[in-house]
């Protein structure tokens, strides 16, 4: 193939981020091509992959293939990097998403690994971090919550965490969303009656809280249960969450039972109240299988250029939930390789169960059982179960991806009959691929934010979302414009730094905001100053008696609009109108709440709960506190003469 029919397509997906400033261990070969000449591009094509090969050494790594810009392509990883990489210096062989690689290829760095387990791990690594436009991504990749009962302290704290498991204790899961954890720590909590609250509150409390009076804690706080019990209501919480429930459920029966037959009614009823809670966490859970205590199932459907990987976990022979992942892919991609990067993706920062029961076979799936393993620290396995309950769980996960990838294609088609809409109602060049929606919350100029939703061909996309705490201080309270100009001009100016050449996907192409002609004008003014062009700019105005169905749109050069009662796009409109709103009221308030629940004496250094405690106790508010003298706030326990100077001084503004 020559250099005038080469398959340089351009693709249609976002470009991935710059690996400047990257680095990573092992040995990195890396060689500059020089330009064909003083202002021509710079080369690419196998040719200059080619000109790598004398320098690769024969042995285990991990290569990236960057274009001219020096962004990368695409990365890999090979038993003889020497060898994998001569097979890029021909187009024949390969994929058309592989040659379109391979022509736009300009430069190449290789990492040296001792083993080609460990080079699958750097691969999975790299390819989290920087999105090659050519690999199989894993675009979700939130962490997953789990349950924490915390070591360290003679009571300890039953609570969710999310992260790294950095703190000291038991942990649990994981779980599939924060609802399900959620769901199951409200029912432990009547089951096992642990505490929630942080140890600053703990040590603070003087009489039992609200969770005592509702039968959800033992109120340790107040020394209401020994430590030595509630070491056994932890212990028993352990066991449960371990997957023995059968044994847990049958000690409190009996202790109920034994409650009843002393005429002890009321803590019997408290055991009946806590064996219920318990059923409700196992019907929660679905269904639990007899043979499986813990295993990660994973099923892949493919379908039409798409796909989708359903997650089961189960822990302790109980499920925990499930979750379902878009991998982005090229149209060619069979199931092995999908199914491959998906788990090297997935289990790059998350712990494998002890089984992986798949729906297929994955590409080197030796190789990558070694990979997890030593990740793990421990033995994993990763089997096609053929027959029995095992094979069960992978089919109805398999059903499950299936089902969510046609709700998902049918949501994109229907999706996409509405960004035609949009087309047709504002006379837009083509179909908007990425929407913002902009709108500002504040009571008279107090706590104000601005709001920014993102949707797009896929729906509304709220990791894109984003919140701007309004920092002018020559604003006008209650100056809706000088609100919007500083969060557009914050916006854009920072797309103008970061994607001058708008190559990234984060580019609008329609830009809506809630409001008239008067928002319309500071909008076009603003973006004007900014020097931005070709960003199509409509406003919403919610019409007359500001009835939803009235609205009215404006439009630069255009006469205001409305749209027909009952057409899908003025519904589509309303809705990012609404979910704007929504998420500006939503950000509106947690500031709003917090900093109603600020104390000035936060606002001192040296001054901790202790001592916060102490000064209200003594003196009855922070205002009263703020007046004291000297010699006052050294009376009360705890304040040295130096840290009654210092809030004398803070207050006294010195």
């Amino acid at each position: 193939m020559t250099k005038a029919n080469r398959p340089d397509i351009a693709p249609t997906l976002p470009e991935p981020a710059s690996p400047a400033g990257f680095e990573e261990e092992g040995t990195a070969y890396e060689i500059d091509v020089p330009t064909t000449g003083e202002g021509e591009e710079r080369a690419t094509g196998p040719d200059v992959i080619k000109s790598y090969l004398a320098r690769l050494p024969d042995g285990p790594g991990v290569y990236r293939m960057l274009d001219a810009k020096g962004e990368v392509l695409y990365v890999g990883k090979a038993r003889s990097l020497k060898n994998r990489v001569a097979s890029y210096t021909r187009y024949e062989g390969h994929t058309t998403r592989i040659q379109r690689m391979i022509a736009n290829a300009a430069s190449l760095v290789a990492v040296v690994t001792r083993t080609e387990t460990e080079a699958l791990l750097l691969e999975s690594n790299l390819i989290k971090r920087l999105k090659p436009r050519y690999n199989v991504l894993l675009r979700d990749d939130k962490s997953f919550p789990y349950i924490l009962i915390e070591g360290g302290h003679a009571f300890p704290r039953l609570r969710k965490h999310r992260g790294a498991k950095s703190r000291d204790g038991r942990y649990f899961g994981p779980f599939a969303s924060a609802g399900s954890v959620n769901r199951t720590l409200n029912h432990l909590q009547k089951a096992f009656l642990l505490r929630s609250c942080n140890d600053s509150m703990f040590d603070g409390r003087t009489r039992p809280c609200l969770l005592y009076q509702i039968k959800r804690c033992c109120a340790p706080c107040v020394d209401y249960v020994t430590a030595e019990d509630y070491a056994e209501l932890s212990d028993v919480a352990f066991n449960f969450l371990e997957g023995k429930s059968t044994k847990v459920q049958e000690r409190l029966a009996a202790e109920m039972n034994a409650a009843a037959a002393d005429y002890d009614y009321e803590r019997a009823a408290v055991f009946r109240d806590r064996i219920k809670a318990l059923t409700q966490v196992q019907a929660h859970q679905g269904v639990n299988p007899r043979g499986v205590a813990e295993a990660d199932v994973v099923a892949l459907h493919l379908e039409n250029g798409q796909a989708c990987v359903q997650v089961f976990f189960f822990r302790g022979g109980q499920n925990w939930g499930n979750k379902a992942y878009f991998p982005r892919l090229a149209s060619e991609a069979d199931e092995a390789e999908v199914l491959a990067a998906f788990l090297g993706q997935f289990y790059d920062t998350r712990p494998p169960a002890k089984s992986l029961l798949l729906s297929h076979e994955p590409a080197e799936r030796d190789l990558l059982q070694a990979a997890l393993t030593e990740a793990a620290g421990r033995k994993v396995s990763l089997t096609v179960p053929a027959r029995g309950e095992k094979r069960e769980l992978v089919a109805d996960a398999a059903r499950n991806a299936r089902e969510a990838l046609a709700r998902r294609m049918a949501d994109s088609a229907a999706q996409g009959r509405l960004l035609d809409g949009l087309v047709d109602a504002f006379d837009l060049s083509d179909r908007p691929g990425r929407i913002e929606v902009y709108d500002n919350s504040h009571i008279m100029g107090t706590d104000a934010v601005g709001a920014m939703i993102v949707s797009g061909p896929d729906g509304l996309q709220k990791n894109q979302y984003r919140k701007f705490n309004i920092k002018g201080t020559d604003l006008t309270p209650g100056d809706d414009f000088g609100m919007m100009r500083e969060v557009l001009t914050r916006r854009f100016a920072r797309l103008m730094k970061e994607d001058p050449d708008r190559e990234k996907g984060t580019w609008p192409d329609l830009v809506l905001i809630d409001g008239g002609q008067g928002q319309l004008t500071a909008t076009l003014e603003t973006l004007g100053e900014l020097g931005v062009e070709d960003v199509a700019v409509v406003a919403v105005a919610k019409g007359q008696e500001r009835d939803a169905g009235k609205e009215m749109f404006y439009r630069e050069g255009h006469a205001p609009k409305a749209l027909p009662h009952r057409d899908p796009t003025l519904y589509f409109l309303q809705r990012l109108r609404d979910e704007a709103h929504r998420f500006a009221i939503g950000t509106h308030r947690a500031k709003r709440a917090k900093t109603q629940m600020t104390n000035p004496l936060d606002e001192i250094g040296g001054i901790g709960p202790a001592r916060k405690r102490a000064l209200l106790a003594h003196f009855g508010s922070a205002k009263a506190v703020s007046r004291a003298g000297v010699p006052d706030l050294q009376a009360v326990t705890g304040m040295s003469k130096a840290m009654a100077q210092k809030v004398y001084d803070h207050f006294q503004g010195e």
